[in-house]
């Protein structure tokens, strides 16, 4: 028996009590005649001692050759602790050893296993193992566990099946470029790993099994950012005879639950906004509502002087930052320059301070006198100390500008509150987006959203205005889940097809299998899927998801601890029907 107990369990109760524990030495304090050492497991840490009175000599020196991290098992017995810490949970107690086991020794790890480590993130990540035995990322692993179970005990009482789907599937040219995979018994061949399970899980709606839901693995062969991988875990759902109404109800009720399992938050409400106010109001379509800033258009009241910035841009618009007046010159030039940057791409900014005595004073009081800039507090619903902020330009790219600002205040402000949850659905998105490189219509979501009822003859003529039956499910903004009802009928399926310029030997090339499934007997249907990763971020009070998976990529897609990706031999290329000049 390597252990009796944990090290994270001995309490007085357990006092006089002889235990075996097995763990990690975390770090030992000589004093030569006592030695302290502190035992790690994934439980806790519990203290053990030495001393010359009640430890053989022996025993004395095999413990002062204790390293950092060796992997050791010891007896003895539970003794009260007299220089107690409150801290631990253990801290009333310490073991007097009297056998000591060496299971492993270890090298000096290259950072310290602390909470605060030494370690920069590149070293950690391709040091993983060593980096999960801190309890931050420890923790951070237990409680997407959590997170998981919970999720999956839900799902199965309200009578989802969880179905596994496959990995190798067949390449599509719609959303994120594939992870592709060769075939060695199909030469020239390839299998693609998929973005989703999405037709899989229609396939399971014809098949009759009406409630689905699988936590599975996703592959997408895009640009990453803190919040994204190249691999990552989906909440994959779907519900046969259902509408949009009963889906949004179904992940309230999950989300509800999360919140109130996980985080002992209890929430009411999950208002609805569409698409086009989103991003009238916020500039975009995932907004954090647990603050304000809302955005102000203030091309009619800022249009009309001889400011020619303003006259010739698109939109003019604005937000109100709460007691931002006490900013000084340096630090609203700082801001300028940050909303100059290349990641935000905007020309400059306008600023308006709120003034205690109800005046106004601007960067263009040349151009706007107070009559002016009382109308750009009204549309900005600025107060007295405020600050308004300015951009204009072009509208889709303004509206993404003045955003990231508008997050970037909240961060700085302290508006952001990790333990206060804003669930948003956000409704009515286009159906269809153009692609100026490609010169045609991309469907925003993917081929299989159904345009809302009604609106499929508009296709034909305002492609743009078509709204898709489309959902998606923002918390803190995060879009944590989206879905959509699907198109159930091969004729409507076709017709998508056409409008996304797929000719019909294409569509049924690529989509074959699905179109024929449609003529025997597809019953409507929809579903929504969660992104685990970041949903369990946010829960754990964070955004960045690389902090709650075991073994991440890093921001170019690699692995650092495995060297992955990398090269395969001329052999296995060969088998593969790969034959490339690798020294070209």
């Amino acid at each position: 028996m390597f252990r009796s107990h944990t090290c994270g369990e001995l309490r007085n109760s357990h006092i006089n009590k002889k235990v075996t524990l097995s763990g990690w030495v975390q770090k030992t304090r000589d004093k030569g005649f006592m030695i302290w050492v502190d035992l790690r497991d994934r439980y806790g840490i519990t203290q053990l001692i030495f001393d010359e009175e009640r430890s053989s000599k022996a025993l004395m020196e095999q413990a002062k050759t204790l390293g950092r991290e060796f992997v050791v098992q010891i007896t003895g017995t539970v003794i009260e602790r007299t220089s107690k810490n409150p801290n631990l949970p253990t801290g009333d107690i310490e073991i007097l050893v009297s056998e000591l086991i060496v299971l492993n020794k270890a090298l000096t790890p290259p950072f310290t296993i602390e909470d605060d480590t030494d370690g920069g993130e590149e070293l950690r990540m391709k040091y993983r193992y060593l980096d999960i035995r801190r309890n931050p990322v420890k923790n951070n692993l237990i409680f997407r566990h959590k997170v998981t179970q919970l999720v999956r005990n839900y799902l199965s009482s309200e009578g989802f099946i969880e179905v596994e789907t496959p990995y190798l599937i067949k390449s599509t040219p719609e959303g994120a470029r594939d992870f592709v995979v060769p075939s060695r018994m199909n030469e020239g061949q390839f299998y693609a790993l998929p973005q989703s399970p999405q037709t899989f899980k229609q396939l399971l709606m014809i098949a009759g099994l009406d409630k689905y839901f699988q936590i599975v693995k996703c592959f997408r062969d895009e640009d990453l950012r803190a919040d994204r991988q190249p691999e990552f875990t989906q909440i994959d759902c779907e519900m046969a005879f259902v509408e949009q109404e009963d889906i949004l109800n179904a992940f309230e009720g999950l989300t509800r639950h999360l919140l109130k399992e996980v985080k002992s938050v209890e929430v009411d409400e999950f208002p609805r906004m569409t698409f086009d106010e989103a991003m009238q109001r916020y500039g975009n379509d995932k907004p954090d509502i647990r603050f304000g800033m809302e955005f102000g258009e203030l091309n009619e009241v800022a249009q009309h002087k001889e400011f020619n910035v303003f006259n010739k841009a698109e939109l003019v618009v604005g937000i109100a930052v709460p007691e931002g007046n006490s900013y000084s010159r340096k630090d609203i030039d700082k801001l300028t320059d940050w909303v100059k940057r290349p990641q935000v791409g905007a020309l400059g900014m306008v600023y308006v301070r709120c003034n205690e005595d109800g005046t106004y004073k601007s960067s263009v009081d040349k151009f706007y006198d107070q009559n002016d800039l009382a109308k750009w507090a009204e549309a900005t619903n600025a107060k007295v100390g405020d600050l308004i902020c300015v951009l204009s330009g072009e509208t889709n790219k303004v509206r993404t500008q003045l955003s990231a600002l508008r997050m970037e205040l909240a961060n700085r402000l302290g508006l952001r509150n990790p333990n206060e949850f804003a669930p948003l659905w956000i409704v009515d998105f286009p159906l269809l987006e153009w692609d100026e490189e490609t010169e045609r219509y991309h469907a925003m979501h993917h081929p299989f959203t159904s345009p809302k009822p009604g609106q499929l003859e508009l296709l034909k003529t305002n492609p743009e205005d078509v709204k898709a039956n489309a959902y998606d499910l923002v918390l803190n903004g995060n879009e944590i889940g989206g879905g959509s009802i699907r198109i159930h009928d091969k004729k409507t399926q076709a017709l998508m097809f056409d409008y996304l310029g797929f000719t019909p030997e294409e569509a049924k090339a690529q989509f074959g299998f699905l179109m024929n499934a449609f003529e025997y007997g597809a019953p409507p249907h929809g579903g929504l899927a969660f992104g685990l990763d970041r949903l369990v971020a946010i829960l754990g009070g964070q955004e960045t998801i690389r902090d709650f998976i075991a073994f991440p990529k890093n921001n170019s897609g690699r692995d650092v601890m495995i060297d992955a990706p990398s090269p395969i031999d001329d052999a296995q290329l060969e088998e593969l029907g790969l034959k490339l000049n690798l020294k070209s």
